[in-house]
């Protein structure tokens, strides 16, 4: 083994590779051309043998697998590459995910991540008063998105009152059943929505007919529609049960940066825990997720012990004990993309960007209310716009879409609501206007 091949990820040997990685990137997304590889899963190219006996050279695997990668690839940055909530990555977080990588912090003891471990401390404390304003002490942790924070939400919720029943919408992520199933829970009471929305007056009711503790979830932004739950009447009806509430806002939680648009969340202040993605509204590379809590003392059950790690004497020492920080040991420390991330834009760069992906979507469902071959499902409350042609059948939408996804053209979601199957938009591209999505609406009418 040469020592061009294993050389460390040290700064001049990274920098050599990061020109032959970006020009190969360059060249898969011309190879590709669109949104999607064309042709489907057996159009996609196979690798000779995936474990060599032999090496071929640091730059020459890069080279060739990068291009593999990226002309094969879904590319967010395409803003027809719309089809969930899976955003383009800015390039301040980028590069600083790749700084995290070469210097390859462990976020499990304070002696692999001195200074990563400050900045994520400094980080959390920030964004969990933000989202608990007046809360004495608020903290948060950083998660891979919102199925761990969800998990660990009802994990603190079991473990601050017991064995907990939960209650969620019937528009609930599917990682709400899952984390119940995990923590060994009853499976969660389903309340009835409208318009993707919970029913306040079915939720009181339901809680009505629970014994023992219970824990209420809320969601800020739907997966299929982007809707939000009514907050202020859910935290009631949580309130005077004595329930737990968690708030899913893996969507919508970033609109804490929006001036325009933070009243619509400013029911999170009242939430014992709160689930938020910066991967979503926050153009960060995946994962940048976080569960904050109002009050950082619930945290306290998650404390662990491995003396390798956080010896007692150490943490009576002073030294910072990781490991009640994570369910995870090894991890990355991806509060520091988000911190330069917000530190180049602020908050109020973020909250527009945000903005703009909102105005575009009314934009683009007005459009669509406009036109007879197209009907809208409603007006977007976020960012994602649902619509459908006017006279397909179920099957003739769901042909439609498979047809743009294996030509390459496009990347529609699907969403079944009110008994119909509906065609999905999910804008998160910051720079794509409305006016760059009329072709994709002519191409879906035509089709149709």
């Amino acid at each position: 083994m040469t020592h061009e091949i294993a050389a460390l990820a040290e700064p001049d040997a990274v920098r050599a590779l990061v020109s032959v990685a970006l020009d190969a990137l360059a060249a898969g997304v011309a190879d590709r051309g669109g949104p999607l590889p064309r042709g489907g899963p057996d159009a996609l190219v196979s690798v000779d043998d995936p474990l060599p006996a032999a090496g071929i050279g640091a730059a020459a695997a890069l080279a060739g697998l990068t291009r593999r990668l990226a002309a094969g690839a879904a590319d967010p940055a395409d803003p027809w590459c719309a089809a969930h909530l899976h955003c383009p990555p800015l390039a301040v977080a980028a590069a600083a995910d790749l700084v995290a990588s070469v210097l390859n912090p462990s976020m499990d003891s304070w002696d692999q991540a001195p200074a990563a471990s400050r900045l994520e401390a400094e980080l959390t404390r920030g964004l969990a008063r933000l989202c608990h304003p007046g809360a004495a002490a608020p903290d948060a942790l950083v998660t891979t998105g919102g199925t761990e924070s969800n998990l660990l939400g009802l994990l603190l919720a079991r473990e601050n009152l017991g064995p907990v029943t939960v209650l969620c919408g019937r528009n609930a992520h599917h990682s709400v059943a899952r984390a119940a199933w995990l923590l060994g829970l009853r499976e969660p009471v389903a309340v009835d929505c409208s318009g993707d929305r919970v029913d306040p007056a079915a939720l009181t009711a339901a809680l009505a007919g629970v014994d023992g503790p219970t824990a209420v979830v809320a969601t800020m932004g739907t997966t299929n529609t982007g809707a939000l739950d009514p907050l202020p009447e859910i935290t009631a009806a949580a309130r005077a049960a004595g329930s737990w509430l968690h708030v899913d806002a893996a969507y919508a939680g970033a609109l804490l940066f929006s001036d325009r648009r933070r009243d619509l969340v400013a029911g999170l202040a009242g939430a014992d825990s709160v689930a938020m993605d910066l991967h979503k509204f926050g153009w960060q590379p995946i994962a940048a997720g976080l569960l904050t809590c109002a009050d950082a003392g619930v945290l306290a059950t998650m404390t662990a012990r491995a003396d390798y790690l956080s010896a007692d004497d150490d943490t009576e020492a002073g030294l910072p004990d990781l490991l009640g920080r994570s369910l995870r040991t090894s991890r990355r420390p991806d509060a520091f993309k988000i911190a330069v991330t917000l530190r180049a834009l602020g908050r109020s760069g973020v909250g527009a960007m945000i903005d703009h992906c909102c105005d575009t979507a009314t934009a683009v469902a007005a459009e669509i209310a406009d036109r007879p071959d197209l009907l809208l499902w409603g007006p977007p409350a976020l960012s994602t716009v649902v619509f459908r042609p006017s006279e397909a059948a179920d099957e003739a939408v769901a042909r439609l879409r498979r047809d743009l996804l294996l030509s390459g053209r496009a990347v529609l979601g699907r969403a079944t609501l009110d008994g119909r199957l509906w065609l999905k938009l999910t804008l998160l591209h910051p720079h794509a206007t409305a006016d760059g999505y009329r072709p994709l609406l002519d191409l879906v009418a035509g089709a149709a």
